[in-house]
């Protein structure tokens, strides 16, 4: 794919949504007042269902043949977990409510109510923007290349920092790669007791890997002309004596 013409700093919540169903390895399912945790059960279709993968015995077999046909009748629970280690390691929740229907042996959910739960609180996406939603490109990536990120260059983390306002880093004690996605790198700043989040945006969204490599090499480059920030500067003499 090519660079659009038109984007945001920022994947909108029903794109959200459908990137955390798509890189989510585990979910947990509640009906009839069981629950479940499945791992490596679940695909998504095209156009927002859930597919699972249940044992015949399954008590969810029965809830999806006993439940009232078209009513709400489960709730999937999806996390997601920044493949780097930082505090507070989840950075939203995913809840769909729905019902299940037998399709081809396995149980097709179809959701009525998607809520996304960011750290700056719960969101109730529109459901036909969730069905018309595709996940970020880089969405079954993004873990790998986050953790070589974080494991491989560190120096390219810390230069990253430069274009960070030095207020946002005042007390800092790290500094992890948290999130990207095609519009821009999320890092999270950690101090002694707290922490916060900064976006760097890229000037172009990046379709697939060669393109966000492309993107990285511009804000390193950006951030190779920048100053480093005082407050990071008073972090490391600190830290030196």
């Amino acid at each position: 794919m090519g660079d659009s013409q038109t984007w945001t700093a920022a994947p909108s919540a029903a794109e959200r949504a459908r990137s955390v169903l798509a890189g989510a390895w585990s979910c947990g399912v509640t009906a009839e007042s069981c629950r479940e945790e499945l791992v490596g059960a679940h695909t998504v279709t095209d156009d927002g269902r859930v597919l699972l993968e249940v044992p015949e015995d399954s008590v969810l077999v029965t809830a999806a043949i006993c439940a009232p046909r078209g009513e709400p009748s489960a709730v999937l629970e999806f996390a997601d977990v920044a493949p780097v280690p930082v505090r507070n390691r989840i950075r939203s929740r995913l809840w769909l409510s729905g019902w299940f229907t037998p399709e081809d042996g396995k149980l097709a959910f179809r959701a009525t109510r998607v809520v996304l739960r960011l750290p700056s609180g719960p969101v109730v996406v529109d459901l036909e923007e969730f069905t018309a939603a595709a996940p970020d490109p880089l969405a079954t990536a993004e873990a790998r290349l986050l953790t070589h990120l974080a494991d491989c260059h560190p120096d390219a983390v810390e230069r990253l920092t430069r274009l960070v306002d030095s207020d946002s880093l005042h007390g800092a004690v790290r500094v992890q790669p948290l999130a990207v996605d095609r519009h821009g790198v999320t890092l999270r700043i950690e101090r002694a007791r707290s922490h916060g989040d900064v976006r760097l945006p890229f000037h172009r969204p990046a379709d697939d890997v060669a393109q966000l490599t492309e993107r990285m090499h511009i804000l390193l480059s950006q951030a190779g002309a920048a100053s480093c920030p005082r407050a990071l500067q008073r972090q490391r003499t600190d830290g030196d004596g």
